[in-house]
């Protein structure tokens, strides 16, 4: 199995959402708070698609891409899950390098909160991300599925009703 961005992601937000997603249980499409990121991904910047291209690779999808500064900008709605946008950013520029393509940076940009972040890759983080892989990939096969960890953030989440339907 590949790892994507989105593997990344719920690894620092949530390991049972991540446990679901990648056991092919995946409910993004019926959650509110989803489409308003992506609304946010298509309206905020609408002169991007002209300038940057969207980039594919090993299993990441990258929203734009500065080819030319090589620079990934990356999206997101609010700061709520910054750790885990910091770390997707973290393993885009890992999975650039790992190509060949060496001297990326990213920005995180939180339109709506008027915030930009730039992101870099430690040789730290490098072996941390190496690390992250083998808990992601140990957390997806298992066999059980991760306990649920109420958080503030469950209300919100794509997942809540399956993961709360008894309470």
């Amino acid at each position: 199995m590949q790892i994507t961005g989105t593997h990344i992601n719920y690894y620092f937000s949530c390991r049972r959402q991540l446990w679901l997603f990648a056991n092919s249980i995946q409910m993004e499409h019926t959650n509110d708070t989803v489409y308003e990121g992506k609304l946010i991904h298509e309206t905020s910047y609408p002169q991007r698609p002209s300038k940057y291209e969207e980039l594919e690779l090993e299993g990441i999808k990258i929203d734009f891409y500065d080819a030319k500064n090589k620079v990934i900008h990356e999206i997101k709605k609010s700061r709520k899950l910054h750790k885990a946008h910091v770390w997707q950013v973290k393993y885009y520029i890992h999975i650039l390098e790992k190509n060949g393509i060496d001297g990326v940076s990213g920005i995180l940009e939180y339109p709506k909160e008027r915030k930009i972040e730039e992101v870099y890759l430690s040789s730290i983080d490098k072996r941390k991300i190496k690390e992250i892989e083998n808990d992601i990939m140990n957390i997806i096969a298992s066999d059980k599925v991760p306990d649920v960890e109420k958080k503030k953030r469950c209300k919100n989440c794509s997942y809540y009703d399956f993961c709360f339907v008894s309470e």
